[in-house]
């Protein structure tokens, strides 16, 4: 389940990762690296 959990939080980081680098607004770049960062933090601070 843990594995499956780190699959679904790799693939949404990746894909705002995308749209991160295909918007030009720069308001819409911040809170896309927000939430990034906030999935990035769970995916690798998970117990």
């Amino acid at each position: 389940m843990q594995i499956l959990y780190h699959f679904i939080v790799a693939y949404l980081s990746v894909s705002l990762l995308v749209y991160l680098f295909r918007e030009k607004r720069l308001r819409w770049q911040i809170s896309t690296a927000i939430v990034l960062v906030m999935f990035l933090l769970r995916l690798f601070l998970i117990k």
